[in-house]
């Protein structure tokens, strides 16, 4: 696999090009912050070392993830968050997730609903967002280092591989018109895949329409098709569906090989070019005048444009900034 540590100086540009996604052009350019590439809390390496980047997470945001990110391809843009989740994060979800475990879906490219078919063959299930404590720091860390806003996401969704099981390659954008309406929160933009265990063999999630491919007999024959990343416990793979311009990216085509030897639990958080789940009534009732001005003030305030610049940004962006408290609580 062709991969290499990045600084978060290397990841910048994917972060800034996802607020073309949901434009496509720039209103106003001496507005749009982070054009520079600036992160927030970033941690410079001493030479060479890679940079790291430190957020705040678990009870209360005390605990601080310092993170190795890996970039993984630029066609399709894919990034591998090193030990992104705890052991006791990954077997807090596995058990949580037994009870309620199905037979896997698909959604149908005509009609937007599920349905069963044979190219995916795991069991699985959802949860809500912010469905306990756990579910919601994870959540949080995932808004954090993707700078897409945490009501963008679906509910977290955890899938079980075992004696074979799979999944064909598939995009995770929408191919039906019903899905990827505004009311809805528009197309997919990106997915965080994160690893719940270190799968024996097999298990690989791999890109066969990637520019780049792996080589050794360590990869499966499925793997070998293209760029692939092997299943680590902790480790959380994030890939953009669409392009930076918001086209959808057919290189993002992607696929779970075949577990040969042991057993594969993931957890997948879809995110979207905008809210998803809450309709505009339902916002307003939650937060009353307290509003994002523009779909990306969740980007910008995790740039630190709220303190950089408080004057656009505090009457702009008011929720992102936390400029005002929720009304009432609001399920999701």
């Amino acid at each position: 696999m062709v991969s290499k540590t990045c600084s978060w100086i290397v990841v910048a540009p994917v972060l800034l090009h996802f607020a073309l996604a949901a434009d496509k052009y720039i209103q106003d350019s001496d507005r749009f912050p982070g054009w520079k590439g600036e992160l927030p809390h970033m941690k410079h390496g001493q030479p060479g070392e890679p940079d790291t980047v430190e957020l705040a997470f678990g009870e209360h945001g005390k605990d601080k993830w310092t993170g190795e990110v890996v970039e993984l391809s630029w066609q399709p843009r894919a990034f591998l968050f090193k030990k992104f989740m705890t052991d006791e994060e990954c077997e807090h979800v596995i058990a949580k997730a037994k009870p309620s475990m199905t037979k896997s879906s698909v959604v149908d490219n005509e009609t937007g609903k599920s349905m069963d078919s044979t190219v995916r063959t795991s069991t699985g299930t959802f949860f809500a967002r912010g469905q306990d404590e756990v579910l919601a720091a994870v959540e949080k860390r995932i808004a954090q280092v993707s700078h897409i806003p945490e009501e963008n996401g679906e509910g977290m969704q955890v899938l079980h591989y075992v004696n074979g099981q799979k999944y064909e390659p598939h995009h995770d954008y929408f191919h039906d018109t019903v899905n990827p309406q505004k009311s809805n929160g528009g197309q997919r933009v990106a997915t965080m895949l994160m690893y719940l265990t270190t799968v024996e063999e097999g298990g690989e999630t791999v890109f066969p329409n990637s520019a780049e491919k792996v080589e050794g007999e360590q990869w499966s024959e499925c793997a070998r098709r293209g760029l692939a990343v092997k299943t680590q416990k902790g480790d959380a793979l994030l890939f953009f569906s669409l392009k930076p311009d918001g086209d959808v990216d057919p290189s993002s085509l992607h696929g779970s090989c075949a577990t040969t030897k042991g057993e594969k639990w993931s957890a997948t958080k879809w995110m979207h070019v905008g809210p998803f789940g809450l309709s505009a009534a339902a916002q307003k009732a939650k937060w009353g005048d307290c509003i994002d001005g523009d779909d990306r003030c969740g980007e910008w305030s995790a740039l630190g444009e709220c303190t950089k610049n408080p004057g656009y940004m505090l009457t702009t962006c008011r929720k992102s900034c936390n400029a005002c408290k929720a009304k009432k609580a609001i399920s999701s």
